[in-house]
Formats: C-alpha cells, sequence, structure tokens
C-alpha cells in the first residue's frame, strides 16, 4: 500500500518575498507508484530550505482518467508538460483533491479548460464552501463512502475526513484494486524522497502505541 504525499502551497522564500515557480527551472518527475497509477513530482529546493519541498500530483489511469491534485495554477505548464507524456491532458475525466487549497487545486480551472468531459469531484462540504463558487465546472458531489469507477479495474473511494489533516472539507481517496491512499498533507515530508509505503507508515505507528501502552 503506497501513502501518497500532498504537500504545502506556496509559502515566503527565504529572503522573504513570495516564491515564484516560473524562475526556477525546475522539472517534473514521473514514477509509476503502482500498477497504473502515476505520482508527478516537482522539487522546489527554495521551499523550506534545506531539505526543499516536493509537490505532488498522482493520475490514476482508466477508461475515466483521474488526477488528484493539480498543483499549484504557476506549476501549470509543468505539470500539463508532465501528464501528456502518460495521456492526452484532455482525456482527463475526474479532477480530485483533499482539501480545498492551493497546492491541491490552485490549477483546478486550467484543467477544466483543456479537459471538456473533466469533472471535480469532492466531499459534500468542499462544494458547498468552496467548489460551488470556485470552479468553473458545476463539481460532482461525493458522498461519504461513494465509488467512483474508472473502468479498466480502478475504483475510487471517497472518505470524509473533516479536520484531518486541515479544515471541515477535508477528505482521502482510496483505490481499491492497488491499496493506493490518496492523501493531501496527512503524511507530509520534506526533501526530495520517495513515496511513502507500508512499512513506512504502519511500523511507526505500531511502535508508537507500544512505546504509549507500556510507558
Amino acid at each position: 500500500m503506497y501513502y501518497q504525499i500532498g504537500l504545502l502551497s506556496t509559502s515566503p522564500d527565504r529572503r522573504g518575498g513570495r516564491f515564484d515557480v516560473r524562475r526556477q527551472g525546475m522539472e517534473t518527475k514521473i514514477s509509476e507508484i503502482a500498477d497504473g497509477i502515476y505520482r508527478l513530482s516537482t522539487y522546489v529546493k527554495d521551499i523550506a530550505p534545506p531539505a526543499g519541498f516536493t509537490f505532488n500530483q498522482f493520475l490514476i489511469l482508466g477508461d475515466e482518467p483521474l488526477m488528484f491534485h493539480t498543483g499549484l495554477r504557476k506549476m501549470f505548464p509543468l505539470n500539463r508538460g508532465a501528464l501528456s507524456r502518460l495521456i492526452e491532458p484532455e482525456r482527463l475525466r475526474w479532477i480530485a483533491f483533499g482539501h480545498y487549497e492551493a497546492d491541491e487545486c490552485g490549477a483546478m480551472n486550467e484543467w477544466l479548460a483543456i479537459a471538456p468531459h473533466a469533472e471535480p469531484a469532492h466531499g459534500q462540504t468542499g462544494c458547498m464552501v468552496s467548489l460551488n463558487d470556485m470552479a468553473d465546472r458545476a463539481p460532482r458531489v461525493l458522498a461519504d463512502g461513494e465509488v467512483i469507477d474508472l473502468g479498466q479495474g480502478k475504483r475510487v473511494r471517497y472518505i470524509d475526513t473533516p479536520h484531518t489533516p486541515h479544515g471541515w472539507d477535508a477528505g482521502v481517496m482510496y483505490e481499491e484494486s492497488t491499496g493506493t491512499l490518496m492523501c493531501g498533507d496527512l503524511f507530509t515530508q520534506l526533501g526530495d524522497g520517495p513515496p511513502l509505503t507500508q512499512g513506512d507508515v504502519v511500523g511507526p505507528a505500531i511502535a508508537a502505541e507500544d512505546l504509549f501502552k507500556y510507558s
């Protein structure tokens, strides 16, 4: 099982100004982290120095491809170029994310503009307080536990997780065939590292539980 990471929004750089992704000469890397699921990762050394920070988007292939996290609006050209190496961007059918924040859905409307059949998909709270107004196309409102069948064996289940890790609109998505959990900001880590696996999360959690139990 993979636990995917959605990272922090644009922050002040070390000189005290706003960070501008357009001036960094960055690249977006692609890695297949499960069967038919790809991570698009962009490492930014000037955010949270000295380790730097990686912004991640995820593409789940199927008859109705789903993108989890849109990336920052200013990163859209980078992410569009990377996605184009996997599928034609206009094939996107679903655009989803964990909660309403710039790094997770900043480029939502840019993706909707180039993918004519795409719909945003989020929980009831997120649609009510943000997407019904901010999305250029009406969102699909997902009930807690609702499944979207993407075809080709891929099924994503939406799970409400209010206030975990952020506001009351937070939720996660679980791809059932590969056991991949899409969970923005829940396991945030600095640097340019690989995706977290089940062993990275479950082992430390068990150790912490045992320590608490016997302390």
